[in-house]
């Protein structure tokens, strides 16, 4: 939990913001000026460990819940038990802040933070004038999203069109356009080739990163509506779909 001094945030934002929709849990606050931050396991574990972080960052930071401009949190797409372990951390802290009087919560998609972070980490030199965000949403499918990118350090992203649920094989490459999130391994034999990509995740800094604007712009909500985003309402197979699944991969093997 090492102070990072790499961002520049106005001087009075102080923001707890916190991402468990993937396998990876990442936890940073800042104080205005400084960043906090921790990476560690996520999925199951993101229950028990995410509030013992959080409440060691603030300690480390100085702050206390009822300093917090906002409490900024991964809303979806993406894992069914780390959205509620997110949304429901951040209403409990929500509430308790300020003597019950409570702090706003800034919910921010998973797949602006994809592609937030992917937005930093391109070199300048090779930046695409728009990002595609891509997360594993398992059951053979992808999460999708398309973003104009304004570059530079202030730069701000676009949604183009809704969040999408594909199979990797659907995914269509267009012209200057960056490719980043977590399935360039997981379905690399389905993707097309020749795809501009990253690898990165929805991180914690990302959502720093992208708080100010979006609680300037009046995106913050109260606690209680502190809710997940579902993409696919269906979060499991049965038997007979999944040994169908089976072999219609297998049949399609076979003939190929």
């Amino acid at each position: 939990m090492i102070p990072i001094f790499v961002m520049l945030m106005l001087p009075n934002d102080k923001f707890l913001a916190f991402d468990t929709s993937t396998d990876t849990m990442s936890v940073a606050v800042t104080d205005g000026t400084r960043v906090w931050q921790h990476t560690g396991p996520g999925g199951a574990k993101a229950s028990a460990t995410l509030i013992p972080v959080v409440m060691a960052l603030l300690a480390d930071a100085g702050l206390a819940l009822g300093d917090l401009g906002a409490i900024v949190f991964g809303r979806g797409p993406g894992s069914f038990t780390g959205l509620r372990t997110a949304c429901a951390v951040a209403q409990g802290l929500a509430f308790g802040a300020n003597a019950g009087t409570g702090v706003p919560v800034l919910p921010v998609d998973t797949l602006m933070a994809v592609a937030e972070e992917a937005r930093l980490l391109q070199p300048s030199a090779e930046a695409s004038p728009c990002i595609t965000a891509l997360l594993d949403a398992r059951m053979d499918e992808m999460y999708v999203q398309r973003y104009a990118s304004k570059q530079g350090g202030q730069g701000v992203l676009k949604p183009l069109g809704a969040c999408e649920l594909m199979h990797p094989e659907h995914l269509l490459i267009e012209a200057n356009t960056l490719y980043a999130g977590n399935v360039f391994d997981v379905y690399s034999d389905r993707l097309p080739p020749g795809l501009k990509r990253i690898t990165c995740l929805p991180t914690a800094t990302a959502l720093l990163r992208l708080a100010p604007k979006l609680a300037a712009s009046g995106q913050c909500v109260p606690a209680a509506q502190a809710l997940p985003l579902y993409v696919r309402d269906k979060v499991a197979q049965t038997t007979v779909e999944r040994e169908t699944a089976k072999a219609m991969k297998i049949l399609a093997a076979s003939t190929a």
